[in-house]
């Protein structure tokens, strides 16, 4: 890969070693490779190095409780005064909605005007919207939650929360954990279906998206305490792998008599065993019979298949290792024995008909049937998605399938799941569980608002991508003299941290539906929306916990948070916005509504930490737990983001 010719500009940098109050999920962590032998059980786990924790669902020490988001816990409030006010009106669900303007107060319920509107007419006492916003309040349990409520425009009610209570809600997590502000969702086990590279080519920069969209999604499912199955479909069957085997049995006729044959560049073999297939008749043939016999369970077409699927998946680990992302493998293989059990039951359903010579399933309001078994009586993807789908559902027990492609197949996937629907394997109403979603993605782009790709054309590696960042981070920390500070491992691990955070970062804080530039000057700035930019603020925090030389762990015991100040409050709201907002990023599948909330909190801590003396203060104290909340609350972001925070500057 040809290296880019841009500047680096990073603050005064940063180093991974944690303050004694911090705890880094598994800390030791090494990467493994784990596999089996068997086809109908080719199940595998790719693991990355980056503090990710095997675990799925997570426990809570002491069986603390999960309270569930800030809005979650007002719309409880309101849920009783509506059923108390409305006892006519069944099934009323609040609508609470954080205030777009702060003055009027931090949340609104909005339920009057529908009320009124259900009501008018039919003999009820209320003259409008406003006395039944007025009667919403009056029918609120007692709680000290809430300061006040007050009516505003068509029966708005604006609800400003309890200071006392922001304080304490804050303390309590200090003290109990984050995992104790975890959003509560209506699934217990989903599958996330992601990067998905095919075997015997490289994983180039498209496959960035994928991977670390639906890293972020596992990790926020994770965090909510459901249990994720973090699913590699593999494109490692098909009629590419005539050609490849017998490539690899003509270049190395002996191999199974010796080590692994060194195939090299696999990017390489596949492209000159694509050029003797496309234009050499007798080796197409030889190719054509291979796929045959492969499928056909030939233990010596099976060895060379296994051969080149493994030599793919040490490549693709050295890109996981780096991304610190884990996936167990179950690719096209896995699911190939269960197809044609698959395919009899939607047949049996009348759902597959002739067409042309295949077998097709005809959908409502597209112009082209999705295929199921081609005219050569081959399988397809829409054979093995649909069987794959099926699987999901039946034998890992899935309330959601969540599968991170880019935007080009989502009419693939419509196709695939209108299938599943007519079929009776999904409920007919999309929002009903189980359920399966496509999670598109644009693409990456170059300068030229083209696809990313090197000055020779080639697209560009993903493995070259991530050092080549991290290279950058390690020649700005030597340049600013941390050779004489750090020890050779602190600089590797930080420049691993800010460099490989800072692609990720650059592509999380987008839309996933939107194409973004790639630009490792902006990603690697210290100015604006940046990961380096986050990194510095978190690392800034910790070092003024750290300079006021006390013991954090023992002020959460013994000390109380007091939000006196207007920047105070703010700063200590949107702490406690957090949960609502990776509920949201949940459901709605938009990584991007983390990032937006991570800066805004960096925001509102300079807005704070400017306004308000923290050290040698009289609220010393209680600004040194806030201090200590925010970072808290940062380094959770930042984990669920799957970036490694740093703690000195």
């Amino acid at each position: 890969m040809n290296s880019f010719a841009i500047s680096l500009k990073i603050p005064p940098l940063l180093s991974l070693s944690p303050p004694p109050s911090a705890k880094l999920l598994n800390p030791n962590f090494s990467p493994f490779f784990l596999h089996t032998r068997s086809l109908r059980a080719t199940s595998r786990r790719f693991f990355g190095a980056v503090g990710v924790s095997l675990r799925t669902i997570s426990t809570m020490e002491n069986d603390k409780e999960i309270i569930g988001s800030q809005k979650q816990q007002i719309a409880k409030l309101f849920e009783e005064s509506l059923r108390a006010a409305f006892p006519d009106i069944p099934d009323v669900q609040p609508l609470v909605a954080i205030c777009n303007d702060p003055k009027h107060g931090d949340y609104q319920c909005n339920n009057a005007m529908s009320l009124w509107n259900k009501i008018k007419g039919k003999g009820t006492q209320f003259k409008g919207p406003q006395p039944v916003g007025k009667a919403i309040i009056e029918n609120l349990p007692a709680s000290e939650m809430i300061e006040n409520c007050s009516i505003a425009g068509p029966g708005f009610v604006n609800i400003v929360l309890a200071r006392q209570w922001i304080a304490k809600s804050l303390q309590k997590m200090l003290i109990d954990g984050i995992e104790t502000w975890a959003p509560k969702l209506p699934v217990k086990r989903t599958v996330v279906d992601f990067s998905s590279p095919n075997i015997a080519k490289e994983m180039h920069v498209g496959h960035l998206r994928s991977t670390i969209i639906g890293d972020t999604l596992a990790r926020m499912l994770e965090f909510s305490n459901v249990d994720v199955l973090r699913r590699n479909h593999v494109g490692d069957w098909g009629t590419q792998f005539g050609m490849l085997i017998e490539f690899l049995y003509e270049k190395f006729p002996n191999w199974e008599a010796g080590s692994a044959p060194a195939i090299g560049d696999l990017e390489v073999f596949y492209k000159a065993s694509k050029q003797r297939f496309d234009n050499d008749a007798e080796f197409k043939e030889r190719a054509q019979k291979a796929v045959v016999s492969l499928q056909g369970g030939d233990e010596k077409y099976r060895m060379a298949w296994a051969q080149i699927c493994e030599i793919s998946r040490k490549e693709f680990q050295k890109v996981y290792e780096r991304l610190g992302v884990h996936l167990e493998e179950k690719g096209e293989s896995f699911y190939n024995p269960y197809i044609p059990k698959a395919l009899e039951m939607l047949n049996e359903k009348g759902l597959i008909e002739e067409s042309e010579g295949a077998r097709v399933i005809f959908i409502e309001g597209k112009k082209i049937p999705l295929i199921v078994v081609k005219r050569d009586g081959g399988f397809n993807y829409a054979s093995t998605d649909l069987t794959a789908l099926w699987y999901r559902l039946n034998e890992e027990k899935a309330d959601w399938m969540i599968y991170v492609t880019d935007v080009g197949q989502r009419e693939h996937f419509e196709m695939v799941f209108s299938a599943a629907k007519r079929a009776g394997w999904l409920p007919p109403n999309e929002n009903d569980y189980p359920k399966a979603s496509h999670v598109g993605f644009g693409l990456v782009l170059g300068e030229d608002g083209k696809r990313f790709r090197t000055r020779s054309t080639e697209v560009v590696k993903l493995v070259d991508l991530l050092d080549d960042a991290k290279k950058r981070c390690k020649a700005a920390l030597e340049e600013r003299g941390k050779t004489k500070d750090w020890t050779a491992e602190e600089l590797e691990q930080t420049a691993e941290a800010v460099g490989y955070g800072a692609v990720k970062y650059a592509d999380l804080k987008n839309n996933r539906l939107t194409n973004y530039t790639f630009n490792f000057d902006q990603m690697l700035s210290d100015k604006g929306n940046t990961a380096v930019y986050l990194l510095y603020a978190h690392a800034r925090i910790c070092s003024i916990i750290r300079k006021s030389g006390k013991d954090i762990e023992e002020l959460k015991k013994s000390a109380a948070i007091d939000l006196a100040h207007p920047d105070e409050r703010m700063l200590g709201l949107h702490l406690l916005q957090f949960a609502e907002i990776v509920e949201d990023a949940c459901t709605s599948l938009l990584p991007h509504l983390v990032c937006e909330y991570l800066y805004n909190i960096s925001e509102d801590f300079t807005k704070f930490y400017t306004n308000c003396q923290v050290v040698g203060s009289a609220e010393e104290t209680s600004r040194l737990l806030l201090c200590e909340a925010t970072a808290v609350v940062m380094r959770k972001c930042f984990h669920l983001l799957g970036i490694t925070p740093v703690y000195k500057i």
